[in-house]
């Protein structure tokens, strides 16, 4: 009976991750315009992650000067995207106290330094357009993507504010179907063309900074695959003539 209890509770354990996963994969996900070789969407993005996520979320991995990797110098990382005391040399860590980020939101914001690899770009991507008002939650906001989500919308003054409508549409054989759709209810400073650019350059950049050593291993793996292939054809000549009078 024992190891019958320790063998449900182990499937338990393995079932809610799962069904998380099932239940977010029902989810329409948008395709992120992903490009890690564009440094001017890379130092946008860098811009915006750190005036509008830094200030909640740290980057706890991930140094400022490894900006240099998208073509800004460190006199330009100190003057521009470093917004503390901190050193070009330090890691991206957020000012605001653990205590106060979970009295006020309720949970701690989570790290975001992998969470490109851990959530996809797509993820991001969708979650970060998907805010709507919702006078029900505690902060005001929604999102279409992660229910219930307890982060506000803090980009709503670029974005403006969007409500979730509900429409019932009928198909050819007469049944109804609910569609909810997103209506942009108050413009905000940016069209919303505008904005999902904005938010295209954020996730490029929470991209490179999940695998910023990512460009350079690539380059390195082709370097290095092009000197095998030529080895390879110096070491078949090399066989050939070592062994041409050998029958």
């Amino acid at each position: 009976m024992k190891q019958m209890g320790l063998l449900c509770g182990l499937l338990m354990a393995l079932w809610q991750p799962l069904a998380g996963v099932a239940s977010e994969a029902e989810v329409h996900l948008d395709r992120a315009p992903i490009d890690t070789s564009n440094q001017a969407s890379l130092q946008r993005g860098a811009r915006v992650f750190v005036n509008y996520c830094l200030n909640c979320h740290s980057a706890a991995y991930m140094r400022y000067n490894r900006l240099v990797d998208i073509g800004l110098t460190e006199a330009q990382i100190k003057d521009n995207l470093v917004l503390t005391g901190a050193k070009v040399g330090d890691t991206m860590k957020v000012v605001m106290p653990a205590k106060d980020a979970k009295a006020w939101f309720g949970a701690q914001p989570p790290d975001l330094t992998v969470e490109a690899r851990a959530r996809g770009a797509d993820w991001l991507y969708t979650y970060l357009r998907g805010f709507y008002r919702d006078s029900s939650r505690p902060t005001g906001w929604n999102n279409t993507v992660y229910d219930k989500v307890a982060m506000p919308h803090v980009l709503w003054e670029l974005q403006g504010q969007q409500v979730l409508k509900t429409e019932l549409k009928r198909d050819a054989h007469g049944h109804e179907t609910e569609v909810k759709q997103l209506v942009l209810d108050k413009p905000g400073k940016i069209s919303p063309a505008e904005y999902d650019a904005t938010i295209a350059d954020l996730v490029n950049y929470m991209v490179f900074m999940s695998e910023p050593s990512k460009g350079k291993r690539l380059q390195l793996g082709v370097i290095v695959l092009l000197f095998l292939g030529l080895m390879f054809i110096v070491s078949y000549y090399l066989k050939k003539e070592f062994w041409k009078d050998v029958h």
